[in-house]
């Protein structure tokens, strides 16, 4: 629930206001509060139960994309790290059963997209990015549109509780609020 600094409600509010900026309804909105997954970038969490978690929540809402992290959590966070670790999970776990992830007759199948993590100095180069991913390998690229630009910027200020001074400067020069590389799991 982003409770670290015990903000968890304040930062349930903020993500809600967020995904509205963003064109989410709150039913859509899912918090996970379990007492095992705390908010704290120094705890790796358990990779079966967040992976249980996950699944539950893929397969109650019919779920066919899943975009999350990479193995760098794009700013190294371990909940982040935990997130893409679970993620894989489900898919080997699927997978080495025979199966294809989700395979639902009506439904078809869950693709999963995982985001790029950068070196510090791509994070920071804003659209100048775009020149550098355009050359690398990779399953999508996503370009913004400079309305989207400063549609993600406004539900990014949401979350008030979060914008430390590096997150100010994430908000005025990240290539992540500009364009995001992923790459088929």
């Amino acid at each position: 629930s982003g409770n670290y600094y015990n903000q968890g409600e304040i930062r349930k509010k903020e993500l809600e206001q967020s995904c509205c900026v963003l064109g989410i309804p709150a039913s859509d909105v899912t918090v996970v509060d379990h007492r095992d997954l705390p908010d704290d970038p120094a705890v790796e969490w358990d990779t079966q139960l967040l992976a249980t978690l996950v699944l539950e929540h893929i397969e109650a809402k019919n779920i066919n994309l899943v975009v999350t992290f990479d193995a760098g959590g794009v700013s190294g966070h371990a909940n982040h790290i935990s997130l893409y670790k679970a993620v894989r999970y489900n898919v080997c776990k699927l997978l080495w059963a025979g199966l294809v992830l989700l395979r639902k007759q009506s439904q078809g199948r869950c693709c999963v997209l995982v985001l790029e993590s950068v070196n510090l100095f791509r994070k920071y180069i804003s659209f100048l990015d775009v020149l550098i991913s355009c050359l690398l390998p990779r399953d999508a690229l996503f370009i913004l549109t400079e309305e989207e630009t400063e549609q993600a910027k406004r539900a990014m200020r949401c979350h008030r509780s979060q914008l430390l001074w590096f997150r100010q400067l994430y908000l005025l020069c990240s290539r992540y609020l500009v364009l995001n590389s992923l790459r088929l799991l």
